[in-house]
Parts: structure tokens; C-alpha cells; sequence
């Protein structure tokens, strides 16, 4: 791993783990590997990969039966909000990474609409020095493009870049202005670090709560348009081609977005792009029972829109999944529609999601989901996430068999707002491995995996 890799991300505290994990399916579909097989971590690094019964734990090693489940590199989240400073009743550097790991994640990037907004060196370093008390899962930081989101005034780039930053965003607001983003675009060329764009303007979807289309006409809410988001798309696709910049869009949402992201990829712009759980799986239609969980910005769009997004997905044009977890609490959520905060929480909810939703159903196969759900880190920097022999160990053991109901046992982080809560899912994180240390144990499986001594004895 590069030092500038090593610098992008905070680790916390925790203990580097000495595991075996016998007879588990693995598959890492880029170091090719896809059988049953034993895998031993010491140390925090991935020691050995053994044929079923052929490898030896050490004094210290912990024991655990993998048969029947699947082990794959676990998963890296380019976008989610951690809420911390300044919001920590609705979810904060702890609970959030811990939350993570629960959804089989070895790493996140958290946005930095927060209070204070994340535009000054000093508030990135007060961050990073948290995430190193804090953080179950190694955690980086996005500072903000312009000061306070405002969309006035650049941020110190270099400098917060040299503080840590993993990249820029104004997420939550767009960078409404052309000429300032081209300017970000210009001082990006200094600074280096990606910049991850919200697209949306405002003068089209203000004072919206949905989609704008035949739901929102029967429920007499305000729309949001489909032009809203993708007329920014193309807009920003040719400033960063312009410029020669880098530029990531963040939770895409409609069929226009996809063509022009498709078109900027055509003509050689530096674009990448990602995709939320709930745009994949859902679509306007659930907003008619007013389930406040179901207000998220950009919205939830037409059956057409959710299968270009999958379309793009498998093409390519679509380039990670990202959850765009966005924690709110109970009494915010608990209020009319219109006057809900936007957006969902789905860390613990995403891999289910989309393997229930996308895999299972045939649309895609299990590798390309491993693949989508952990190179969302890349774009920004990041090392993927890898079965390599001496690396440090990022593993998630799943069992694909399993069916549970999302929220059902509460959930690690401390907002309940997913829009899958109290869906029927398959795919259950068991066991999540960060950066070589054992950063989550599903409650009945540890139960199992290391039962009581004293019961064991009798």
C-alpha cells in the first residue's frame, strides 16, 4: 500500500486478529479464486489460503467454521455521513463505523456536511484524531469543495488535502455555480483529489419531496424532476472534460444521467460514478403509503429509471455501489412527508439488498456484485480490498441462505430510518474482518462460533 493510501484512511484501536476460518466458499473474483478452502490470519495479515483441513491454527488462533458460508473481500463505501461534528444524536464516528462492519465493510468515506462543515484543516485533523479513538472500520474524510457549502468561495484544497482530505465534496448541496466548479476543477490540478459532485438544480427541484410524475400528481406532493439531476450530469461531465479534471457522481437516480455519464465516458472524460441500494431496488411506487424512509434526494424514480441504472451497472457506465447513508433520528422522520428530512441509512441493509434484488434474481452474478461494492474506494485512492497472501486481512463471511428481516434484532447504528427495514431479505453478514482486526461478529453466529466454556465442559 502506497503512503499516500495509508494516510487517506484512519484505523482505530483494535486488536490485530489470529483466525482460522475453515471449509468457507471463497471468491475473490480479482485474484481469481473461487472454491472451498481454509484461511488463516495472523497477526492482522492474511497469513494462508489452504485446501479444507490442511492448514494449522496456532496456540492463540480463534477457531471458526465457515462450511456452508462464502468469504469475500469485504466491502468499501465511498459515501456515507457519519454526522459527526455537530449531529451525534443521529449517528456519530462510532456507531457509524461500527454499523459499517456490520454491513460486512472494511472501510468508508464519510461526507462533510456536517457542523461544522468540514471546510478547514483544522476540523479535518480534529476529525481524523477521532476516527482514531472511535473508528471500528478504517474511516477518511471529504472535506468541502467551496466554504460552508455555500457555493461562494473555494476551500484551501492543498491545504486540506496535506491534512488528510480524500477528496472534495459539497454532498448535500450542488455546486450550483459553472464557473466556480470550473475553478475547483482548475485548483484541483494543484491540490490533486477527486471531486464528488451532488447533481441537482435547485432552481428546478425546490420545494419537491419526490419524483416528479404520476405519483406525485395523485398524492398532490410536490416533484422533483428527472432534468434536475441530469442536466447537471452533463453540465459537470463537460466542465471536468473541458479542464481535463477528475470528477465522481454521487447516487444517480434517473435514465437521463446514465446516457450522458455513457456519452462523457464515450469522449474520454475522467467520470466515474455510483449507485444507492434503494435506487437499485425501489421505485416511486413505494412513496404512495408516505413512509418517510422512502424520502431521499435524489428520489425514488420510475421502473424505467431503476432498470437503466441496473443497465449501467452492468455496462460499466455505472462504476460502484455506495450506500449514501444518511442517519436520521426517530422524531425527524416521525412527521408529514413533505416536511421529513431526506434520506436513508443502509450500511447494515446494502449487501442484502442488492443480492436479494440484483443476484438472486439473475440479474447479475455474485462476482460482479463483489466487484461493485468494493472498488468504490479505488476512485478516490484506495487500495481494493483483496484475498492477497501478506496483505492486511479485509474479509466479510456471509451465509447467502439465510433469510432475516432487516432491523428485526435493532440496528448498530444509532438512526433506525432504512428504507428496508422490516423487508424480508437474503444474505447475512456473519463476520466482518478490517484492516486485519475483527471488527463485527453477528450475535447468534458468535454465539455458536465461541460458546461458553463452562457449557462446553459439561
Amino acid at each position: 500500500m502506497t503512503r499516500r493510501r495509508e494516510q487517506l484512511l484512519v484505523r482505530g484501536t483494535a486488536a490485530e486478529a489470529d483466525l482460522i476460518i475453515t471449509g468457507a466458499h471463497l471468491i475473490d473474483p480479482r485474484a481469481g479464486i473461487d472454491g472451498v478452502f481454509d484461511v488463516a490470519v495472523s497477526d492482522g495479515q492474511l497469513a494462508e489460503i489452504g485446501a479444507p483441513g490442511t492448514l494449522t491454527a496456532g496456540p492463540d488462533a480463534e477457531k471458526i467454521d465457515g462450511s456452508g458460508f462464502h468469504l469475500f473481500p469485504a466491502f468499501v463505501d465511498p459515501h456515507i455521513h457519519l454526522r459527526t461534528p455537530g449531529h451525534e444524536h443521529k449517528e456519530d464516528i462510532e456507531t457509524g463505523t461500527r454499523s459499517a462492519a456490520a454491513g460486512g465493510f472494511c472501510a468508508v468515506l464519510a461526507m462533510p456536511n456536517t457542523d461544522p462543515v468540514v471546510d478547514s484543516a483544522s476540523v479535518m485533523r480534529s476529525l481524523r484524531e477521532a476516527a482514531r479513538r472511535e473508528a471500528r472500520v478504517p474511516v477518511g474524510f471529504l472535506a468541502a469543495i467551496t466554504v460552508g457549502l455555500g457555493g461562494e468561495e473555494l476551500t484551501a484544497m492543498s491545504e486540506l488535502r496535506a491534512a488528510g482530505a480524500a477528496g472534495f465534496t459539497d454532498d448535500g448541496m450542488p455546486v450550483e455555480s459553472a464557473g466556480m466548479l470550473r475553478k475547483a476543477l482548475q485548483y484541483q490540478q494543484m491540490s490533486g483529489g477527486v471531486l464528488a459532485l451532488h447533481e441537482e438544480d435547485p432552481s428546478l427541484s425546490a420545494g419537491g419531496s419526490m419524483n416528479e410524475g404520476a405519483v406525485s400528481a395523485v398524492l398532490g406532493i410536490g416533484g422533483i424532476p428527472s432534468t434536475s439531476e441530469s442536466t447537471m450530469v452533463a453540465r459537470d461531465a463537460a466542465l471536468a472534460g473541458y479542464e481535463g479534471g477528475t470528477v465522481h457522481m454521487q447516487h444517480l437516480s434517473c435514465a437521463e444521467s446514465v446516457a450522458a455519464i455513457r456519452e462523457a465516458k464515450r469522449l474520454g472524460y475522467n467520470v466515474t460514478t455510483e449507485v444507492s441500494p434503494h435506487h437499485l431496488c425501489f421505485t416511486e411506487e413505494e412513496v404512495r403509503t408516505l413512509d418517510t424512509r422512502m424520502k431521499m434526494n435524489p428520489p425514488l424514480r420510475t421502473e424505467a429509471d431503476r432498470q437503466a441504472l441496473i443497465a449501467g451497472l452492468l455496462d460499466g457506465t455505472i462504476d460502484c455501489i455506495a450506500t449514501d447513508h444518511a442517519p436520521h433520528s426517530a422524531h425527524e422522520k416521525e412527521v408529514p412527508f413533505e416536511q421529513a428530512p431526506m434520506g436513508t441509512t443502509g450500511l447494515e441493509s446494502s449487501f442484502a439488498a442488492c443480492y436479494t434484488e440484483l443476484v438472486r434474481s439473475g440479474l447479475m452474478s455474485i462476482e460482479m456484485l463483489i466487484e461493485k461494492m468494493t472498488c468504490g474506494g479505488a476512485i478516490f485512492g484506495l487500495q481494493i480490498p483483496q484475498m492477497t497472501i501478506g496483505e492486511s486481512a479485509n474479509l466479510v463471511l456471509v451465509d447467502l441462505d439465510q433469510e432475516w428481516r432487516v432491523g428485526e434484532d435493532g440496528y448498530e447504528s444509532r438512526s433506525e430510518n432504512c428504507a428496508f427495514g422490516g423487508r424480508m431479505l437474503f444474505g447475512r453478514v456473519l463476520l466482518t474482518v478490517a484492516d486485519g482486526a475483527v471488527a463485527y461478529r453477528q450475535r447468534s453466529f458468535a454465539l455458536s462460533a465461541a460458546p461458553d466454556p463452562d457449557q462446553a465442559a459439561q
